[in-house]
């Protein structure tokens, strides 16, 4: 079995937050296993065969990368390709040239493409090459076929896309959703040929450190740590932390573009909430988790998330969580009881936020039970034979 994993940009580009942590992730986990099962049977043939074919893509800028020749990033064979688009189309010939050819050689062995994200002209067109010779795709959307991602931005880019080549493409692949709410959200868009829910496969602590209680009489420590984007809903949780009536002290961890990062500042001016937030900027992969252990509550009101890597990753240290109702794992949050859910409604949010500054004795629960909840539930052996399985299937049809 062959796999290509066609993504628009790669690590280490981690500016592009979340998605580049899930591919990455699960290229490295389909990897491990290809190992452990050669190991296993004694075996010189591949059990399958995994590259991945990417761009140079940075935001503004590029990669430091030798373009065009096959490297290996964390055990994974991986060819970045020179762009000639920027964010957020990333035109790159070279990519599509070399699907190409990957495709015309190996037309009689069992291959898949798996394409992530969509509304870019490297997913696009890959997945009209991988039609036009007959190759069966995965398209993992990560959020991008949703209503509000589809009517947000460069809205009539995407409506031209869509009917002039996307809609007939999308009926030919496979789709695979990392969450209930992911699922219903595509399918009131699209009817693809079917559709599978697997979690993202998410980094986090093994073992986790003692971390710092609550100190009394100090301002609850409130986090938001993501890409700072109007669908994030920072602009929501200034007007609710005007709302509360207790101390507090939010730490903003991210980047984002700069003219909306100072609409952002002017407006917390405006409220007078300056002097209680830090903006802490972009925070290195490895130092995220310590940054997490160190705030009391991890708040993410987005407008639209298909998963939310951040928030498995705050649980894994045993920080609480507060996400709008439009996160993809507000369920589970819910569902297992680890933290809060709210609507869009500032006041709603300032509730909720209040509501988890008094339960002490939850937030507690939570820092002890947490951890081993997310070991189970987020196993990689489990998530990665889940994916196995969907490569099977597709192939014999």
């Amino acid at each position: 079995m062959k796999i290509i994993h066609v993504t628009a940009s790669y690590k280490p580009a981690y500016i592009y937050g979340g998605p580049i942590q899930s591919v990455g992730k699960l290229c490295e986990a389909l990897l491990r296993l290809v190992v452990n099962v050669k190991a296993f049977r004694h075996a010189q043939d591949d059990y399958f065969n995994i590259n991945v074919l990417s761009t140079t893509a940075n935001g503004k800028e590029e990669l430091d990368v030798e373009a065009g020749k096959s490297q290996i990033v964390n055990g994974v064979p991986v060819t970045y390709f020179k762009r000639w688009t920027k964010d957020h189309s990333h035109f790159s010939p070279g990519l599509l040239l070399g699907l190409r050819k990957m495709l015309r050689q190996a037309q009689h062995e069992n291959i898949i493409v798996h394409i992530h994200a969509w509304w870019n002209l490297v997913s696009i067109l890959s997945c009209w090459i991988a039609k036009w010779y007959k190759i069966p795709v995965i398209l993992s959307p990560r959020g991008m076929l949703t209503s509000y991602t589809t009517g947000n931005r460069n809205a009539f880019s995407k409506r031209i896309l869509h009917n002039l080549i996307g809609k007939s493409l999308l009926k030919y692949v496979h789709i695979h959703a990392t969450s209930e709410q992911e699922k219903a959200d595509i399918l009131k868009i699209i009817q693809p040929k079917s559709i599978t829910v697997i979690s993202n496969l998410v980094g986090f602590k093994e073992e986790v450190s003692s971390r710092a209680y609550q100190v009394v009489g100090a301002p609850f420590r409130i986090l938001f740590l993501s890409r700072i984007e109007e669908k994030k809903g920072l602009d929501l949780l200034f007007e609710a932390l005007g709302l509360l009536d207790f101390s507090w002290s939010l730490g903003i961890a991210g980047s984002g573009k700069e003219n909306y990062v100072e609409s952002l500042k002017a407006k917390a001016e405006s409220l007078t909430l300056n002097d209680r937030i830090t903006w802490l900027g972009q925070i290195a992969d490895e130092d995220k988790f310590k940054l997490m252990q160190n705030f009391d509550l991890l708040v993410l009101p987005s407008h639209n998330e298909n998963f939310a890597n951040v928030i498995v990753e705050s649980l894994s240290v045993g920080t609480a969580v507060l996400v709008s109702e439009y996160v993809g794992l507000a369920n589970y949050v819910r569902d297992k009881d680890l933290g809060w859910v709210s609507s869009l409604d500032p006041i709603e949010i300032s509730e909720q936020i209040t509501a988890s500054y008094r339960n002490t004795n939850k937030r507690i629960h939570i820092r002890d039970t947490a951890p081993s909840i997310i070991k189970q539930d987020y196993n990689d052996e489990v998530l990665v034979e889940a994916y196995i399985n969907l490569y099977n299937s597709i192939l014999n049809g």
